[in-house]
């Protein structure tokens, strides 16, 4: 999941080699943690949340067939 988090936010943001993404495993819990630089902030996040919600959408879909939850937090 960090791989695909990773390919979507640097596709979205001016400064991609800022973007740090890390994973942690607890069982079938996994949190991925993106982190952008400040200017690009607003790019991941989108108006309303909306591009956050549609990133967290596509690492679900992805999530289900591996049986695992995935949460994604934008820092």
């Amino acid at each position: 999941m960090k791989e695909l988090v990773e390919v979507i936010a640097k596709a979205l943001v001016d400064n991609p080699d800022e973007v740090v993404v890390t994973e942690s495993v607890n069982g079938k819990n996994v949190t991925v943690e993106l982190h952008v630089a400040a200017d690009d902030m607003g790019k991941v996040i989108g108006k309303q949340g909306r591009i956050a919600k549609a990133i967290r959408s596509v690492v679900k879909a992805a999530s289900s067939k591996e049986n695992l939850k995935v949460d994604v937090e934008i820092i």
